[in-house]
């Protein structure tokens, strides 16, 4: 189980510790959970990134009403809520696939009001929720997704602190689609003139590269490339589908649940 008062056990010295006093907050990318140990992860507001597919089901999930998504890090974990006497939903995936026994895994398709309305999913994936694992300690952790960039964006303007846009990966790797959403995140930011550093510099030309034609950019993905194989392409057209979603998932406890706006 995840939960927002928990210990994630790591050191964090934040590389850009000096930007206090400098008059502006910081607008920071972690390009993948394996460097967020460089991060003192309690100095900031962190939004994690995972575009393919584990954010985009969460945004969609509890945009259709779910109650409550609660991302745990293991399967076993999340197989334990079977005996709790109480009707979840347990969703589970490894490497893009549905692990065998549970109800579904993170395809945003799972995620409809007809199935999700109402009940709260238990969920554990690959690289989403090791994420927001590892960024427990954080002031506060939302969920970003194309599908809610704008309200996202929009509700990060009007926050006084230090931004770290986290970015899933693959298994610690670096991958393109989350951080071409960062890329698009600093985008929207940009007229708050936040300190970026140099990875929110990157990803932000990462994006200019590829805005105009996000689908075929993002066509040469790895990940695109194990979906595929896996016969769902239409989950990665989905997860590019922008402002079709007006809630933040934000952590509560040891749950995502809609934001209070």
């Amino acid at each position: 189980m995840i939960n927002k008062d928990s210990n994630s056990g790591h050191t964090e010295t934040s590389p850009l510790g000096g930007w206090e006093g400098l008059g502006s907050k910081g607008l920071e990318v972690c390009l993948t959970p394996a460097l967020l140990p460089l991060y003192k992860v309690e100095d900031y507001i962190v939004v994690v990134i995972d575009i393919f597919r584990a954010t985009s089901s969460i945004c969609y999930g509890i945009e259709n009403g779910a109650e409550a998504i609660i991302p745990v890090a293991q399967v076993e974990e999340c197989a334990a809520y079977r005996e709790k006497g109480f009707n979840y939903l347990l969703a589970a995936e490894r490497d893009g696939a549905v692990v065998s026994g549970f109800d579904f895994g993170n395809s945003p398709f799972s995620y409809t009001k007809e199935k999700v309305a109402g009940k709260t999913v238990v969920l554990t994936t690959t690289n989403g929720t090791h994420a927001l694992h590892l960024s427990i300690k954080a002031k506060r952790i939302v969920i970003g997704s194309f599908l809610n960039i704008t309200t996202l964006c929009n509700w990060l303007k009007t926050q006084d602190e230090n931004i770290l846009l986290v970015c899933a990966g693959w298994k610690n790797n670096f991958n393109l689609e989350d951080t071409l959403f960062a890329g698009a995140v600093v985008e929207q930011l940009k007229e708050r003139q936040y300190k970026t550093d140099d990875p929110a510099i990157a990803a932000n030309d990462l994006y200019q590269l590829a805005k105009d034609d996000l689908t075929g950019y993002l066509k040469k993905t790895s990940h695109s490339e194990r979906l595929k194989q896996l016969g769902i392409e239409e989950d990665i057209a989905f997860c590019l589908n922008v402002d079709i979603a007006t809630s933040i998932p934000v952590l509560d406890g040891d749950r995502l649940v809609k934001m209070e706006v």
